[in-house]
């Protein structure tokens, strides 16, 4: 599989561990948790953007509370 490397957020800054992780493979964008680089999902690019515009419009904020 050609993973291309793994990229951060430029707001993660310098400190590891403590971030999310993405990569692109042909037909998807791989997620994992810097801490835990061993564990890996595989979503559709559609899918990744439907979750960014829902997390920004703030529908998860409850979640937090």
């Amino acid at each position: 599989m050609d993973i291309q490397p793994w990229r951060k957020s430029s707001y993660s800054g310098d400190a590891a561990n403590n971030c999310v992780e993405l990569a692109r493979i042909p037909d998807a964008i791989l997620l994992r948790e810097s801490d835990e680089p061993g564990t890996v999902i595989a979503t559709t690019p559609a899918a990744l953007r439907a979750l960014t515009r829902a997390v920004r419009a703030g529908r998860f904020d409850q979640l937090s509370r």
